[in-house]
């Protein structure tokens, strides 16, 4: 047996991919992490048939919760109450009509989900992973920035200093969805700078995989939407998944679940587009942009990892 934690299950692909994972994999303990008292139903939900699922909740948009919610998975894991970790899955992900939208601890949001709280689980539970595992970042075709990867719907990524990308107002006209739609496709863009990282620094036999499962109608990214957007994400834009543009929510999520369960062969630091290892962007791959953003994801983040129970600084 053994356990994999997973965040942004509750809906869209990472439900599909919860499920996946559950069925063709009957020794997993899916943890899932989500917020405040939904977590108890959705674990409920995914448990029917006998699986093993349980739940820690976590608010994304609050450092300090996602430290409460780490810290609590190391406990259950040291107190033999969760059978060995292999996988952390971060898949959630939000995308605000600003990049102005603050958390309680003063970032800018979007990357504080996209990046922060990803970067914090993966640095609580780096030394509770047993070999072989995976890390999978779910990214976006977002940060390619051309009109083939994304129609032109999402501005291309507009990188900056992380410390001013991890605060509001770091882009033009921050009020404005376009400055929110940027803070997006640079957010995941910050997020394969991390992988590329991640498969630098982790130990032999913890891979790090970014995901990406291109553009897919109907998830629930678009819930902070105008009624325009969402209208046209839940009722217009699904009928693009005709084209090879877009990706069926039952597909996006199986691939996922590929990647999570090492079907797809993707050694460490790999970008996988859908169902097949690829290449990224070529500005993705930047040695001195992922050592600047390492370094201040572990800044920014110091105060909440610091004290927990063995974690070391070497990473």
């Amino acid at each position: 047996q053994h356990t994999i934690v997973m965040t942004g299950a509750s809906r869209g692909i990472g439900r599909v991919a919860a499920e996946h994972l559950l069925c063709r994999s009957p020794d997993v303990h899916l943890l899932v992490v989500a917020r405040g008292s939904s977590g108890a139903q959705l674990a409920a939900e995914l448990a029917t048939g006998g699986h093993t699922v349980s739940h820690v909740s976590a608010d994304l948009c609050s450092l300090p919760s996602v430290r409460s919610a780490a810290t609590g998975i190391r406990d259950r894991l040291d107190k033999g109450e969760l059978p060995p970790l292999r996988g952390f899955v971060g898949n959630a992900g939000t995308q605000y009509t600003n990049a102005l939208t603050e958390t309680p601890e003063g970032f800018e949001s979007t990357f504080a989900v996209n990046v922060l709280a990803n970067h914090l689980f993966v640095r609580l539970l780096q030394d509770r992973f047993a070999a072989p595992a995976r890390i999978v970042i779910t990214a976006s075709d977002t940060h390619f920035g051309d009109f083939r990867h994304n129609m032109g719907m999402v501005p291309g990524p507009a990188w900056k200093s992380p410390d001013v990308l991890a605060r509001t107002g770091a882009f033009p006209e921050p009020d404005t969805t376009t400055a929110g739609r940027t803070a997006y496709s640079t957010s995941k863009l910050a997020a394969l700078y991390l992988v590329h990282e991640y498969a630098r620094r982790l130990p032999a036999g913890i891979d790090a995989v970014a995901y990406n499962p291109g553009f897919v109608p109907g998830t629930g990214l678009a819930r902070n939407a105008g009624p325009v957007s969402r209208f046209a994400m839940r009722r217009i834009l699904p009928v693009m998944t005709l084209t090879p543009f877009a990706t069926r929510r039952s597909a996006a999520g199986r691939y996922l679940a590929d990647v999570v369960l090492g079907t797809t062969q993707a050694p460490t630091g790999s970008y996988v587009d859908r169902g097949r290892a690829d290449r990224s962007s070529q500005e993705s791959y930047d040695p001195q942009r992922e050592r600047e953003l390492w370094d201040a994801a572990e800044q920014l983040t110091a105060a909440y990892a610091a004290g927990a129970d063995g974690l070391s600084d070497d990473f």
